[in-house]
């Protein structure tokens, strides 16, 4: 395991994709201990690995994120939001973690909403007054709503990778993804106030009206998503090619903006980012069936129960973990990688696997925002033109109130789950 682990990790310093660094790692090990004869497997493991069926609506839900930015679903969102919370004092921040909820909703990317939002909202706020470093911060920050809040595509992964309930890790997701948006509302007035920030003028229920009315087919597309899940009428998987058709449907027919041009370059852009994660998912199933054979996991669970049986000393060492891994890997690497190694150790002192997968899901949230990968704030400061380790520093606030949250549904399961135990009965 450590053999593995070292040559992991030189891989990655030498700019091998985590994807390819992961077959090597897991075909190496598999020829060292089984032999040639064994190597044919690897093939066999990949495809396997790839295509079940719970990772359907990861390339969907993508898709739909990828068609409403090549619509005005994306607009007429932020518009909305606008009228809603635009009137408090820093008000396009509020705007931005209104409409970053609202997207959370139909894609389940958070680099998908800050594309979205951010081409939109971050030059609106450079002309207001609003640093270009608090501008990316804020759209980076609210954007890792979308990885906690349903549908989740990292939590997609989770429960594949920890054969736990999807629909139970979306249903989990929604009071902390809710306490994470106030929190970080929270923030934003006391900096808005801070540094004088304007707001967006007085509220007006006309002109909320009026942006409700523009935006009520775009504000269908979460309702049917989570209402058919939730309700128990379509699968996680079916509700993301309910999203898809939903989608197209509005932005071709209700607002007659999408063509045949537009939607294969929805489909190019979709395909480029599922090709990154799936490709993730075939590598990571050779490696976890090597680790599954030698019973690694297990021997890892033991040794750490014999050092400690104290629940929440192994969720603090966890969450180090985690919050480096954040730090290197992408969100679906880390989960991927570390999930089914630690997941015994998890159910041996008792914690709930859906409680540990959405504190998964917080670290990883965290860890967009962390440099030197932070695959969503670099995002962000593209588009704002701001240097990455400057805007750092502003996003401390919001990394802060991240932290936050995951303390308290860390320490406090019962807030954690507190919907899954009300809508499940357990």
């Amino acid at each position: 395991m450590l053999y593995m682990f070292v040559g992991l990790i030189g891989l990655i310093l030498i700019n091998v994709p985590v994807a390819v660094a992961l077959a090597i790692v897991g075909a190496v090990a598999t020829f060292m201990s089984y032999g040639m004869m064994a190597l044919p497997n690897v093939g066999m493991t990949m495809f396997e690995g790839a295509t079940k069926f719970p990772l359907i609506a990861i390339p969907l839900f993508i898709l739909a994120g990828a068609i409403m930015n090549a619509s005005s679903i994306s607009r007429r969102l932020i518009d909305l939001a606008s009228a809603m919370v635009g009137f408090i004092k820093g008000g396009l921040s509020m705007v931005t973690i209104g409409a970053s909820i609202f997207f959370a909703e139909i894609s389940g990317s958070a680099v998908a909403g800050v594309s979205a939002i951010g081409s939109i909202l971050i030059p609106a706020m450079r002309k207001k007054g609003y640093s270009k470093e608090f501008a990316a911060s804020i759209t980076s920050s609210a954007s890792s709503l979308a990885i906690i809040l349903p549908p989740s595509i990292p939590m997609i992964l989770y429960a594949v990778m920890s054969g736990e309930s999807v629909v139970k890790m979306f249903v989990a997701g929604i009071f902390p993804g809710l306490l994470g948006a106030l929190g970080l509302a929270a923030m934003c007035y006391y900096l808005a106030s801070k540094h004088d920030f304007p707001s967006e003028g007085k509220f007006q229920a006309s002109k909320l009206w009026k942006a409700f009315k523009d935006a009520i087919w775009a504000l269908l597309i979460p309702v049917i998503i989570l209402g058919g899940i939730f309700g128990g009428f379509v699968t996680a998987t079916e509700g993301a090619a309910l999203a898809v058709v939903v989608a197209i449907f509005i932005s071709a027919v209700v607002y007659r903006e999408f063509t045949i041009k537009t939607f294969l370059n929805s489909c190019l852009s979709a395909g480029v980012s599922t090709a990154v994660v799936m490709l993730l998912v075939a590598a990571s199933a050779v490696v976890g069936g090597y680790l599954t054979e030698t019973r690694i996991p297990q021997e890892i669970a033991m040794q750490i129960s014999e050092l400690t049986s104290n629940k929440y000393l192994i969720l603090a060492l966890l969450n180090i973990i985690f919050l480096i891994l954040g730090i290197f890997l992408h969100s679906a690497a880390a989960i991927i990688l570390v999930v089914p190694i630690v997941l015994p150790l998890v159910i041996e002192v008792g914690i709930d696997p859906l409680h540990f997968g959405l504190i998964v899901t917080l670290n990883l949230a965290i860890g967009q925002q962390t440099p030197p990968v932070a695959s969503v704030l670099i995002a962000s400061c593209s588009i704002a033109k701001s240097d990455i380790w400057a805007t750092t520093r502003t996003n401390l606030w919001f990394i802060g109130v991240l932290f936050a949250i995951l303390m308290i549904n860390t320490y406090i399961p019962a807030f954690a789950l507190a919907l899954v135990n009300l809508v499940y009965g357990t």
